[in-house]
């Protein structure tokens, strides 16, 4: 088996890399296997970690950060943006979209209503004109879409929108 997550000791960061296709869990296992070697290496210093490779949930990166806080005191950044919309995205990733997290919103979204969501979209309703759709994945809106929607703001290009009518 590869190794899933590798440490790279740099001069001004220290750069975690998480493997693409590996789950979150095994993540958790090698990163607690190895965060006791790294923080011997910790005696007095402050050398920010730097987390990038797969993308990550906003769960995901929590747990990862509070195991990282848990056994060394340290500045922690994810390569990856960590709030939804356009102007966030620091890099594209391809990624399959198959199966993903799904929300249903249950009825139309008027004129300067927003709503975003990590994982796929519902929308049993209309989207009128003014209103905004922002999500990680698939938006699917069972209604008419006359307003914005924005599939795979976290820079996922296999992202479709689909609506009844446009």
């Amino acid at each position: 088996m590869r190794n899933s997550v590798s440490i790279n000791l740099r001069k001004d960061e220290i750069i975690i890399k998480l493997s693409e296709d590996v789950e979150q869990r095994e993540i958790v296992g090698r990163l607690k296997k190895k965060l006791p070697d790294l923080k011997k290496l910790y005696q007095n210093e402050k050398t920010p970690i730097r987390v990038v490779g797969k993308v990550l949930k906003n769960k995901e990166i929590d747990e990862i950060q509070d195991l990282i806080k848990s056994t060394i005191d340290v500045e922690i950044n994810f390569d990856m943006p960590k709030t939804l919309g356009l102007h966030s995205i620091r890099r594209t990733y391809d990624r399959e979209i198959a199966t993903s997290e799904t929300k249903f919103h249950r009825g139309s979204l008027r004129s300067g209503q927003k709503l975003e969501t990590e994982g796929s979209l519902v929308i049993l309703g209309d989207v009128n004109s003014g209103a905004e759709v922002i999500a990680s994945d698939n938006i699917v809106v069972l209604g008419a879409l006359r307003g914005l929607a924005h599939a795979g703001a976290k820079g996922n290009k296999q992202a479709i929108v689909a609506a009844r009518t446009i």
